[in-house]
């Protein structure tokens, strides 16, 4: 299984992408912006192919595991971007501004901009259950890639 993430959009301090499933428009993406040089929690990463594993550890899984408990067995730990050049645990998470990404991928069924530049997703939730439902599956078998493409700039 192949996840796309088409940055599309930079704001100064975030990136909007499209994400698609094998080739079908899922939901939208939000990063922080675009930076030559790493500053920590302030830059995106690098346009590439990686792989998606389940990370069962942290404190998004254990406030993820509360967070779905009544939804049984829907949490199976949290998506994990692999061998990222400089950066550790990137995850695909909810949230909904930028400040909220520290590097990682957040998701939203809609978007729009705030104070007249930046970016922010709306309904994280919703899209991060509807893709998760989709692509854990394929990240416990071990199946699951995800490539970042910078059309924005």
């Amino acid at each position: 299984m192949h996840v796309l993430v088409d940055r599309v959009k930079s704001g100064p301090n975030s990136t909007l992408s499209e994400v698609s499933i094998d080739g079908c428009f899922t939901c939208y993406g939000l990063e922080d912006e675009f930076r030559l040089l790493k500053v920590h929690g302030k830059k995106r990463i690098s346009a590439a192919l990686y792989r998606v594993g389940v990370r069962k550890s942290g404190g998004f899984h254990t406030r993820y595991l509360r967070r779905f408990a009544h939804l049984l067995g829907f949490h199976r730990g949290m998506l994990h971007i692999l061998d990222v050049d400089d950066f550790n645990y990137i995850l695909i998470h909810i949230g909904n501004y930028h400040h909220e990404t520290d590097g990682c991928l957040l998701l939203g069924q809609d978007w729009a901009r705030y104070d007249g530049s930046d970016f922010w997703v709306k309904r994280s939730s919703a899209a991060y259950r509807d893709f998760y439902g989709k692509v854990i599956g394929a990240a416990l078998r071990g199946d699951l890639t995800i490539e970042f493409r910078d059309n924005d700039r």
